[in-house]
């Protein structure tokens, strides 16, 4: 294969940045903006029955791209990493219009936008399971980690960004919302186009058809499981005992366990297990799953946090605090973007495990500060920890993807990326059921006797007081997220406000009651919230540090193809700069779980540096 020019790898890292953020943004970008959404459709979001929309607008899109990324890694491996890749951008922007263009109001009007952000999730996942795979094979390993971290950071940012970016657009028009990605996707359309070159030798294979049906049918069936489980259920607060969750638990379980199993049993499998013996591809990816789980929930109980109860006690109206709530983050996205990148380049020279492991010890020292914290705290001491939570997550993130990436063969790097992919995504998705679901258990044991107290004492008849005390919490953790004033919410339908005082009135919705009103039993969810992320920061911090020496797969080859080394010595590599298979362990073969002391791979073509 002939050499590409050094501007090359240049090219292909500003592309796969764009489209790592684009993708990323339209994971939260609908959150802050969910009210703007529900109001240009004509549908309360909050009302009985409509919850499941709500749900569906915000878990979908992560759903998808859970379930879809290894198989469009592997799509790559055999058809070409830039093909799929450059089809994912016409895919996110052509449905992008499709969602801009919502002709239906009410529950139509949520259906529509519900199943396009789906299509808008396939385009996304063909951009994330095969960019960091692009990006591998383009730059030399000297360069890999820096690079990798300018693109991973990028997207993790991009999460964060786009709660502010939404809150920005919905004040104008919902529909800016998605229009704004079909300029960035038409633009990063025709550049890959015309940019990216495949340098990866393509092998074909067979599709793995029963293990994508299986998978798919699995994590459907779980993620949606949990994520559904948060809704009340008869007279319990959540869902967990209800039999329909059970089974959706139970199912998904025993078909990811099948699928494991047959995936071993398949010469062409989709996720190719054997992989998994690679010490730091395991240890990387179970590491990224507890550190995405953990980031997730940190997101949401953020913005509830600042939304419902900080920003309305220093005097914002509730319709704005969503998007203040976005401005007031920026510290956690600064702390991403400033460590990432020089956090990858870095490993690059001392290795990923320092960076990595120290980065999750970091976020977990932070979630313990932000338990510290009063409700009603010092909004410099909250921007210091939660930019050092950035920092933390910015030190992790990207020498981990590096080492992800460097420690499989070159014709594995698209299923990799997908199956790397997989494991941040499902983390996002798993984040939303566990942490919701603490939250609201936390808020049930004390809210009821709160709101009963508070309600009467403002002249609201036990009655109504008691009936609206034990409405779902889930409600109100909703309603305070969206930027709807609470009480009003909750007693509007009643009509007791008309009635009451005018005095009583006002101060049942002012700004003041209900954040000083919900704050104990708040705080005591957040409590259970920060406590299980902490922990989930220092697991995952245990499981990177186990990831032990690493060797380059690549680089080993190359040298002895260069120096007529026996390819038999080629696992016997020494271990270079952090990133790589862990010495020690023997490298899967293409076959389906054997392995091998060495890997007949098409050598990708060289990059000039």
């Amino acid at each position: 294969m002939g050499q590409v020019s050094s501007r090359y790898k240049w090219v292909a890292l500003s592309n796969t940045t764009l489209s790592m953020t684009m993708a990323t943004i339209d994971a939260s970008i609908v959150i802050i903006a969910m009210p703007a959404i529900f109001r240009g459709i004509g549908l309360n979001p909050l009302a009985p029955g409509n919850v499941t929309y709500l749900l569906w607008m915000i878990i979908g899109y992560l759903l998808v791209q859970s379930v879809l990324v290894v198989t469009l890694g592997r799509l790559g491996d055999i058809f070409g990493r830039v093909k799929i890749y450059n089809l994912g951008f016409v895919v996110f922007t052509l449905a992008s219009i499709a969602l801009s263009l919502d002709p239906f109001t009410g529950t139509h009007g949520a259906l529509w936008l519900i199943g396009f952000r789906m299509v808008q999730a396939f385009g996304g996942a063909m951009l994330m399971a095969n960019s960091a795979a692009i990006l591998t094979d383009a730059f030399p390993a000297n360069q890999r980690g820096m690079a990798l971290g300018v693109n991973q950071v990028a997207g993790i940012s991009g999460q964060f960004v786009g709660l502010l970016l939404g809150g920005l657009l919905a004040q104008w028009d919902w529909r800016l919302v998605f229009w704004i990605n079909v300029p960035i996707g038409l633009f990063g359309t025709a550049w890959a186009y015309v940019s990216l070159r495949e340098l990866a030798i393509t092998r074909k294979a067979r599709i793995d058809w029963v293990g994508n049906i299986v998978f798919a049918l699995g994590t459907t069936l779980l993620l949606t499981a949990i994520t559904f489980g948060i809704r009340p259920y008869g007279n319990s607060p959540t869902a967990w005992g209800d039999p329909v969750v059970d089974a959706g638990l139970a199912s998904g379980a025993v078909l990811l366990a099948f699928f494991c199993f047959i995936e071993t049993k398949i010469a062409d499998p989709m996720f190719r297990m054997s992989l998994f013996r690679i010490r730091a591809f395991w240890t990387g990816n179970f590491a990224s799953l507890l550190g995405a789980i953990a980031r997730g929930g940190l997101q949401f109980m953020l913005v509830i946090w600042l939304a419902g109860i900080w920003l309305p006690l220093h005097g914002y109206d509730f319709a704005q605090t969503p998007l203040w709530a976005g401005i007031y983050m920026l510290p956690l996205t600064g702390g991403f973007l400033l460590a990432g990148p020089i956090s990858g380049t870095l490993s690059d020279r001392f290795g990923a495990r320092p960076f990595a492991t120290g980065g999750l010890l970091l976020a977990a020292c932070c979630f313990t500060g932000l338990m510290l914290l009063p409700i009603n705290f010092s909004y410099p001491v909250f921007a210091l920890l939660i930019f050092g939570n950035g920092v933390g997550s910015g030190l992790f993130a990207s020498p981990n993807t590096a080492a992800i990436m460097s420690s499989v063969p070159a014709y594995h790097r698209g299923a990799a990326s997908g199956m790397r992919s997989t494991f941040q995504n499902s983390g996002m998705s798993l984040s939303i059921g566990i942490f919701f679901s603490l939250l609201i258990a936390g808020l049930a044991n004390t809210l009821p006797r709160t709101l009963t107290a508070g309600l009467t004492s403002q002249g609201v008849p036990a009655a109504t007081a008691a009936t609206i005390s034990h409405l779902p919490p889930v409600s109100v953790v909703f309603s305070a997220m969206l930027g709807y004033n609470p009480v009003q919410t909750m007693l509007g339908p009643t009509g007791v406000l008309s009635k009451l005082p005018a005095g009583n009135a006002a101060t049942l919705t002012g700004r003041q009651f209900f954040p000083t009103l919900i704050s104990g039993p708040f705080h005591h969810g957040l409590m259970i919230v920060f406590t299980a992320a902490a922990i989930m920061a220092v697991t995952g911090a245990i499981v990177s540090l186990l990831r032990g020496k690493p060797a380059r797969v690549e680089e080993a080859r190359a040298h002895s193809l260069q120096n007529g080394t026996a390819p038999g010595h080629e696992a016997s590599a020494q271990p270079a700069n952090g990133h790589g298979a862990s010495t020690g362990h023997s490298i899967p073969s293409s076959g389906n779980g054997h392995t091998g002391t060495r890997e007949e791979a098409p050598a990708s073509r060289s990059v000039s540096e």
